[in-house]
């Protein structure tokens, strides 16, 4: 197929998918002095929004397009025009060391779901251990904690079918370039979710719909021979002779198995806590922290895309920003969550820890994105290879005690934290975490650097987004669980030190969101099938 890039339409077309359609066509058709009926096939490959111009916002595209005479049409050197490269995943061949016992896969967040898929996929019928509960269960028990404050171990926002995921905004953006990406990409589309992350240039699912398209998945896995095993936390891991013989679940159970997939998730603190006891390879790992800024939806989109703010082909605007401040330290939004909300993301009794997520529609009234810190391990008071775990903690236990030691959240409003002084009322926003929120001053939990940066860098995109730096816009604490504060060290082919223990996923220290840490689930799959035949 050929692919034309750079193609612009106007907002107006984009409104119905037909006409979309039916309009690049005719784009293609006048700029490349083709007939309509030379067009064979069109795909979408990639849509993005042009806002630079705030009063002449439009899509860009990128199509890959059957022609009837191809090889003519590329000779002639148009701009933009070339073969489309191929987005076919490669399946690899099967080893052929055999396994005693079924690989073992532990945690059920992107890098052990899509491990597990592609091992089912290959007849190799994986056990996967996740601590936390099912989805429904799971979204059950997370609702009456908003509701109620009583803490549930068991169901956390960060633990349980789908990992931290599940409660997210269910961004699929990544930094890396790897065809495995389609594959993710192709999979959530087979089992529920809309066509359009196949091209959009920010692609999100939603947690309304990713909690659909988990049981799809896991239905898949048992199809193929898998089995998923909930509230089954990993309590030991048995070696010897530095080979992983068999892990034992809730104290009671011990599982065989020759090889054992780790994709843990980023808080899973106690599971460090045993690997380093066991002797495997762990270092420590530069993350960040801070808190959640939230603002009116409205305000974004009017800041982002002016006069066209609500067009209902743009949907809720989002925002990207950075700042580089004094002392190496560094101040960024991430996670952004358009039309979303604040929620509490404990996965610790007496500590309280803050993410975002939204819903497919992003029709809610804030939008907010953590506001970030970089921490490097110097900052921490030991060499120890957990010693990032305990920095984290300590904050997490102060927000807990200044928010009333009832899983409230500390906030401040934006002015009152740039003038240092403790708010008493809110103004035009009203914050979206539950269970419930009291004003503190964010200097009396964060450290100095940490908040100084943030002030700084407030300032700073203040004048790249007019208003950003709100009076009324809310801080809320705190943000202590951006990314794996640990790496578990492996070799080439994704292996520990320990033979058989395969790390991977975020809370290795290998990916960083839903994305990366399902293609680096899938890489370690291969690893597998590359050296093991199927059961």
């Amino acid at each position: 197929m050929i692919r034309i890039t750079d193609l612009k339409l106007e907002l107006k077309y984009a409104e119905n998918k037909e006409i979309e359609l039916s309009q690049l066509k005719r784009v293609i058709s006048y700029t490349y002095h083709l007939s309509i009926s030379d067009i064979l096939e069109m795909k979408l490959f990639k849509k993005a929004v042009d806002a630079r111009k705030k009063n002449h916002i439009f899509f860009v595209y990128s199509v890959d397009l059957k022609l009837k005479d191809e090889r003519s049409f590329i000779q002639k050197k148009h701009k933009g025009v070339s073969f489309a490269p191929t987005l076919e995943y490669f399946d690899i061949s099967n080893g052929s060391q055999k396994l005693k016992n079924p690989p073992v896969i532990v945690g059920f967040g992107p890098s052990g779901l899509f491990a597990a898929l592609l091992l089912s996929r290959r007849g190799y019928k994986p056990i996967i251990l996740e601590r936390g509960l099912d989805v429904d269960q799971r979204t059950k028990n997370v609702e009456l904690f908003w509701k109620t404050g009583n803490y549930n171990e068991k169901s956390t926002i960060l633990f349980g079918e789908g990992g931290a995921g599940t409660f997210s905004d269910g961004k699929l953006t990544t930094l890396i370039n790897d065809l495995r990406c389609r594959l993710v990409l192709e999979s959530f589309v087979k089992h529920g979710a809309d066509d359009e992350i196949l091209y959009i240039n920010k692609p999100h699912i939603g947690t309304d719909i990713l909690k659909i398209i988990m049981k799809n998945m896991r239905n898949e896995i048992i199809q193929n021979g898998g089995q998923i095993l909930f509230d089954s936390k990993v309590t030991n891991i048995l070696i010897e002779h530095n080979q992983i013989v068999g892990v034992l679940v809730n104290d009671k159970k011990m599982i065989p198995t020759d090889i054992c997939l780790l994709g843990i998730g980023h808080s899973a603190r106690d599971t460090f806590e045993l690997l380093y006891q066991k002797k495997v390879e762990i270092m420590q790992k530069a993350f960040s922290i801070g808190v959640r800024i939230e603002h009116p939806q409205t305000f974004i989109n009017q800041a982002q895309y002016g006069e066209y703010a609500n067009h209902k082909s743009l949907g809720a605007a989002d925002y990207k920003l950075s700042f580089h401040g004094k002392n190496n330290r560094s101040a960024y939004t991430f996670c952004m969550c358009p039309g979303g909300d604040v929620m509490c993301a404990t996965s610790e009794a007496g500590g309280l820890v803050t993410n975002g997520m939204s819903e497919n529609k992003r029709d809610h009234v804030n939008s907010n994105s953590a506001l970030l810190v970089n921490i490097i391990p110097s900052d921490f008071e030991s060499t120890h290879p957990l010693a990032g775990i305990e920095y984290q903690r300590q904050f997490e236990k102060k927000a807990f005690m200044l928010g009333g030691a009832n899983y409230y959240a500390p906030i401040q409003l934006v002015g009152d934290f740039l003038n240092d002084e403790l708010s008493t009322m809110l103004g035009t926003v009203t914050p979206s975490y539950l269970p419930g929120t009291k004003f503190v001053k964010m200097t009396d939990i964060l450290p100095n650097y940490v908040t100084e940066t943030i002030k700084d860098a407030l300032l700073d995109f203040d004048k790249k987004i007019k208003g950003f730096a709100m009076k009324d816009a809310i801080l809320t604490g705190v943000e202590t669980r951006s990314s794996s504060p640990i790496r578990i060290l492996r070799d080439q082919n994704h292996e520990s030190n320990i033979k058989g223990l395969y790390p991977m996923g975020e809370g290795a220290g290998y990916a960083g969101g839903i994305m990366s840490s399902a293609v680096d689930g899938i890489k370690t799959a291969e690893q597998i099938i590359a050296k093991y035949a199927n059961r």
